[in-house]
């Protein structure tokens, strides 16, 4: 398994995290494995290849290299080699004539390989590597920290330092090109070690990283996948595949690679399918075409009814042939689909066949009751009625209170009913302006 956290978590060599010692089935805890089945036999070839396949980092990077036949180096052996301007520490993944057929398939000549491997690693050296893992996890986030207060627009997707700890890459991920000599500049004063930046694509960096797809396995691009070829969305709509771009989408945000495992079998069978059928017409209604079964050769098509309603019926790709053909001769069948009466055994000998009885059974519109939902109260209405009530109350406390001409109080004398609740308030303000009697005895004396 190419998982992350044994790149981290490693002890001479040795993963700990997935507890399988470097020995799972898978032939270790490299990405891009490669079986070296040469190694496995006992078997001595004179005329073995002087090249290896050495990988860095549990295989997130590979290369070649001369080998010293006095080293007696194999498959899985821990080696110092040369790289110029210093030494890195490595993995032999391939030896023999498979590293040829690795080097025809990767396109590499033999003499565009320039550095040989010094030794086999010891203890020393493993102590080295595995520190010089410890420190990429700090060194990512700081570099991120300094990319963003530089305001660049880049992402920076993984470090590997060199086995010496002398030199340090930084793996990133960006849209368009980006100055960052000021940045190599920062890096240098933070870490201390000669800067290499390298720009990867967004699926090398998932490959780089790692991970699980949506169907539970290890990534493609981390275990075996090394070409990466363009996907495009007619990959999924050959294999009726809806387009929902989440589901359609890899961890490294593009289409993914599986589009194209399974697409050429696709276009293959898609090849005896007729075109041009999207409307068939017939004397019992115009069909049209809703989806195909690609690998049971079968059309399905809606049927208009004089009820209204589509019948899904699903026609052979033959049937369909044949009406396509009818209808450039400008003729219609009878029926979309031919009726046939087999009889069934009635002891049970034959083969009894399920046939599609879409269309042919429909059931009722069910009528739905409407849902009585209280009306909301209207604060309005509600306040009109309350004074409604307030006046007819007031209204029958003053007939209460009226007492007739006649009538008699409780000491005997009569009282006279009082009209001021039922004058208007305005009463005195439309009345003419009358002179007190005693202001006119007044003048009458004077």
């Amino acid at each position: 398994m190419g998982c992350a956290g044994c790149s981290s978590s490693t002890t001479n060599g040795v993963p700990k995290g997935c507890n399988s010692n470097g020995s799972c089935l898978t032939g270790g805890c490299n990405r891009l494995n490669t079986y070296d089945w040469f190694a496995q036999m006992d078997i001595y070839d004179p005329t073995g290849f002087h090249l290896v396949e050495v990988s860095f980092k549990n295989g997130a990077r590979k290369d070649f290299f001369h080998n010293n036949e006095s080293l007696g180096v194999q498959s899985g052996d821990f080696v110092v080699v040369d790289v110029g301007s210093g030494y890195d520490i490595g993995q032999v993944t391939l030896t023999g004539e498979l590293v040829r057929m690795q080097m025809k398939k990767k396109g590499v000549r033999e003499d565009q390989v320039l550095f040989t491997i010094v030794r086999k690693a010891h203890g020393r050296d493993l102590e080295k590597l595995d520190q010089s893992r410890r420190l990429e996890k700090s060194a990512l986030v700081r570099a991120r920290a300094i990319a963003r207060t530089l305001d660049l627009e880049m992402k920076v997707g993984d470090v590997e330092y060199r086995g010496d700890t002398r030199k340090a890459t930084f793996y990133y991920t960006a849209e368009g090109r980006i100055d960052f000599r000021e940045l190599v500049r920062e890096y240098a004063k933070e870490f201390r070690v000669k800067i290499e930046m390298r720009q990867i694509g967004a699926r090398q960096e998932s490959a780089r990283i790692g991970g699980l797809g949506s169907c539970g396995r290890e990534l493609c691009c981390s275990t075996w996948l090394t070409d990466f070829k363009s996907v495009t969305t007619n990959a999924a709509r050959y294999q009726n595949i809806s387009i929902n771009q989440s589901k359609l989408s890899g961890q490294c945000g593009r289409l993914k690679c599986c589009l194209n495992y399974e697409l050429d079998t696709y276009m293959d069978a898609l090849k005896g399918f007729p075109k041009n059928v999207d409307v068939l017409y017939a004397e019992s209604g115009v069909a049209h075409k809703v989806k195909i079964d690609i690998f049971k050769k079968i059309i399905y098509y809606s049927i208009k009814t004089a009820v209204g309603r589509g019948i899904i019926v699903a026609i052979d790709v033959d049937r369909v042939k044949e009406i396509k053909k009818m209808n450039d001769e400008k003729k219609k069948p009878d029926e979309f689909v031919i009726k046939t009466d087999d009889p069934i055994d009635p002891n049970g000998e034959g083969d009894l066949e399920y046939a599609d009885v879409t269309g042919q059974i429909e059931l009722p519109n069910e009528k739905r009751r409407k849902s009585r939902r209280r009306k909301p109260r209207n604060r309005n209405q509600n306040q009109g009625k309350q004074q409604n009530q307030r006046t007819q109350k007031n209204q029958s406390n003053q007939g209460g209170d009226k007492q007739g001409p006649d009538q008699k109080t409780e000491g005997g004398q009569k009282r006279r009913p009082s009209n001021r609740r039922n004058k208007p308030k305005n009463a005195r303000r439309n009345q003419p302006n009358q002179q007190k009697p005693n202001q006119g005895n007044k003048d009458q004396s004077k």
